[in-house]
């Protein structure tokens, strides 16, 4: 009962911890209970009342779910963004000057830039202004030519630069996927294996508070390993949409602690966090940033250079975030900062050259999964604790795949002014080039396409935001969670139904390409069991068995053509003859393959069927003879259903449909067993055989 049970609290494993929870117990919070239990309530009815209108809708074991889905959503528009989007072109113009080496009269009374490293180097500045076309960027340059350039303006203000807050659970994701390249699953999984050996705090947190033990540790460090100058305590508050404050931030556990022992992994994600937690009680950092601006006679436009120079490290000599500046151990060499010589306004520059370069717009960046953590928690969808498993799940049901896009060659243009004279050049780069970045698959977008227009409240950015603030209100006691919970279920209920029971004429996700020339039947792509597929033929209407086709690498259910898709009904194609017998290349329900001699290959994924020559299909049918050679390590002429095979785990007896293990002791002399000893074998396991392989199976609707 709640009220004879006590419990105990703790965010990090060591003894002190929990000693103190237990000499400090409380009782069981029910309205914390309830909360809970309404979260698991709700997202169960979403789970278990959308994944079967899918399996009927579109095709058999995919889910939906309240975080899932809308996770899907955000990576389906982005695509969809990066789609629609064209791209506009500008000219961006550039100067490198230097300083005239007499100075006018009066210099000295001038106002000067601090004498910076770097002092004798061209200036570096870019034109307040961009053009739109190369006309209007050529003449401007030509317009430079009798110009001449001086100092108009010398701004230099102090900037001071905060540390980052201690990690949650989204940000040590976020940066650990940007400074370690670790995944999402991984780093979670990592710190896992540290909040168990007791070296950091509870690693599903939204909180960025930190404990005065770990406060008071922090300074003595700070104060010990680089100087009383650094230190700066800080309380940090969480502001993110729907927070909950259970536990303190991730740190390590003991401060003084800044190496562990461990794999490599472990090593790199603690030193991660130790340096985090750091730099976020350690002073700011000190920078002092100048805009010079430089005149150009006879004309309004401006040329602009900005630079900047650390005058105290503060924090940045622990740790700097993913948008910081670049930082050295070294606080005297400011060889990666941006730096001006020394100059005086009026003071006259001169001219080495101008370039006009030719820029594009960039179109939006797919999700990677630290980008996508980051905007899960912006909108206040899902918990920190799920993000992991949500990225995972929308991978395993093929929602979303992790893939790398290959971008394009662009051509753009150059004008340099140097001297008097104006040189056109042509370049090229590649563009759009991406790794690592989350794209939606077919079956992702037909499945979101329809909980869109089926299930709008469900797919809404604000529906999980706002539910999660319901559960806050049952947390603290406002609200009953059976209220919450009926009156999500009878608005929700009525939309199941209607969806259920909606008849449409084609599929879920179908699209009608056209009619074939050469029979008139109709081409089609849709979702099938095994995926997206071309289908020609099979309607009620013509009464002819379909032929399928599975898609080929890259194409698209919403771009594929009725020429591409037709082209896919070339196979079967016969290649040759091997060995006296056919060798060729067919499409089945899982994808293309090459068959000979009744053994079947797989066209490895994202090759192409139609580009396999006779040499590359013998290569791989030799390669399976061998395998399935080596695969079989006995037969016996007294029953031809006994045989020794060799698998995955070693070798066994496979005998009227079962598998039978061979002892440790035998697998060395697998191939010379006698038929006697196999079907000793046989009889002594009985009616205990090795497990056999059980096909996938799905649910029937």
């Amino acid at each position: 009962k709640p009220q004879n049970t006590r419990r105990i609290v703790f965010h990090e494993i060591t003894k002190p911890a929990i000693l103190d929870a237990i000499e400090h117990p409380r009782q069981i919070d029910l309205n914390l209970v309830n909360a809970q239990q309404a979260r698991r309530v709700l997202d169960r009815i979403v789970g278990f009342k959308l994944s079967p209108v899918l399996w009927r809708k579109v095709k058999p074991g995919l889910s939906a779910g309240r975080v899932q889905s809308v996770a899907v959503r955000l990576i389906v528009e982005r695509e969809r963004e990066i789609e629609d989007f064209r791209s506009e072109e500008n000219y961006r113009i550039t100067a490198s000057l230097t300083p005239t080496l007499s100075k006018g009269e009066g210099a000295s009374s001038r106002q000067f830039t601090p004498p910076l490293e770097g002092a004798g180097e061209a200036i570096k500045a870019e034109l307040s202004r961009r053009f739109a076309t190369i006309e209007e960027a050529r003449t401007f340059l030509e317009s430079c030519k009798g110009s001449s350039f001086s100092v108009q303006d010398i701004a230099t203000k102090p900037v001071k630069r905060t540390p980052a807050p201690p990690f949650t659970t989204s940000t040590l994701q976020q940066e650990a996927a940007h400074k370690l390249g670790f995944t999402v699953a991984q780093t979670m999984m990592v710190a896992q294996h540290l909040y168990e050996s007791g070296l950091i705090t509870y690693m599903r947190t939204d909180s960025v508070n930190l404990s005065k033990l770990c406060l008071g540790a922090s300074k003595k460090v700070i104060a010990k390993q680089m100087g009383e100058e650094y230190v700066k305590t800080r309380q940090y508050h969480t502001s993110s949409k729907g927070a909950q404050e259970a536990h303190e931030a991730i740190r390590p556990t003991y401060m003084e602690q800044t190496q562990i022992e461990g794999n490599l992994q472990e090593r790199r994600l603690y030193d991660l966090i130790w340096k985090r937690t750091i730099a976020s009680q350690m002073a700011d950092a000190e920078l002092e940033r100048t805009q010079v601006t430089i005149s150009i006679s006879g004309k309004e436009e401006t040329f602009i250079a900005d630079g900047e120079v650390v005058k105290f490290d503060g924090f940045l000599r622990a740790y700097t975030d993913m948008n910081g500046v670049a930082f050295k151990d070294n606080e005297n060499d400011n060889e990666n900062l941006s730096t001006l010589p020394a100059m005086t306004v009026g003071e006259s520059l001169d001219r080495e050259q101008i370039v006009a370069t030719q820029r594009f717009s960039q179109r939006p960046v797919r999700y990677n999964e630290a980008s996508l953590v980051r905007k899960l928690e912006e909108l206040g969808i899902g918990r920190p604790s799920t993000y992991a498993t949500t990225i995972t799940t929308i991978q395993q049901r093929e929602y979303v795949e992790k893939g790398d896009k290959p971008g394009e060659e662009r051509t753009y243009q150059t004008i340099t002014l140097k001297g008097d004279e104006l040189v056109t050049e042509s370049h090229t780069t590649v563009v759009g080039q991406e790794r690592g970045k989350l794209l939606p698959t077919d079956t992702g977008i037909v499945v979101n396409d329809f909980l869109k227009d089926n299930f709008p409240e469900i797919m809404d950015y604000n529906f999980t935001a706002d539910i999660e603030k319901e559960f806050d209100d049952i947390a603290e006691g406002k609200i009953a969670w059976e209220g919450v919970v009926k009156e999500f279920y009878e608005g929700f209920e009525p939309l199941v139904e209607k969806s259920v029971n909606t008849h449409t004429e084609h599929k879920v996700g179908e699209r009608l390409l056209g009619n074939d020339p050469a029979t008139g039947a109709p081409v089609t792509v849709k979702i099938g069991r095994f995926g997206p597929v071309v289908q020609l033929g099979g309607t009620a209407t013509t009464g002819q068995k379909p032929r399928f086709a599975q898609l080929a690498t890259g194409q698209k259910l919403e771009t594929i053509t009725l020429e591409e898709a037709l082209e896919l009904f070339q196979l079967p194609r016969k290649l040759g003859t091997y060995e006296g017998e056919p060798i060729t290349i067919g499409a089945g329900k899982y994808g293309p393959y090459i068959s000979h001699k009744g053994s079947y290959v797989s066209v490895p994924k994202g090759t192409d069927p139609m580009e396999i020559t006779f040499e590359q299909a013998v290569i791989m049918m030799h390669h399976k003879h061998q395998e399935e050679a080596e695969r079989h390590l006995k037969s016996f002429s007294e029953d031809a259903e006994m045989e020794v095979l060799n698998g995955r785990y070693g070798p066994y007896i496979a005998y009227k449909g079962n598998n039978y293990r061979l002892p440790k002791t035998m697998h060395e002399r697998a191939k010379e067993l006698t038929y006697e000893e196999c079907l000793q074998i046989v009889q002594e396991q009985g009616d205990k055989p090795a497990a056999k392989t059980t096909k996938r199976r799905f649910t029937r609707k």
